[in-house]
């Protein structure tokens, strides 16, 4: 797949909240993803498809999203941008918030090898 085509299937997929069936489908099995931060004690750094499933798999039982808009993607060369508008309540504080975030990705060989999201707190 050219980048091209990886960038409009990952903003297809996470339109429609398949976020497992991208990481499967997409993703490198090396693939590295870069948080803008980290929980306390930890790493913004996940490194591998099972530490990037299992970052998903935190997240989708820690928040509820109430909306969610993916715009993009935007695409230079091997990368490409996609911008996510979210907002969704942290379950276990019960908080609610609106987070949006510019995700960058790298494709190599078809695959996604490299992700980094940047957004504020």
């Amino acid at each position: 797949m050219t980048t091209q085509e990886v960038a409009q299937a990952l903003v297809e997929f996470c339109s429609k909240g398949q976020f497992d069936e991208a990481i499967e489908g997409l993703y490198s099995p090396d693939i590295v993803s870069v948080e803008a931060g980290a929980p306390i004690g930890g790493s913004r750094e996940a490194k591998g498809i099972e530490a990037v499933a299992a970052k998903g798999k935190w997240w989708a039982e820690n928040h509820e999203v109430h909306s969610a808009i993916v715009e993009g993607p935007l695409v230079a060369g091997s990368h490409f941008s996609v911008v996510f508008k979210l907002d969704a309540t942290f379950k276990p504080a019960d908080r609610r918030f609106v987070l949006e975030e510019v995700a960058l990705y790298k494709v190599q060989d078809g695959k996604i090898v490299y992700e980094e999201f940047f957004y504020s707190a």
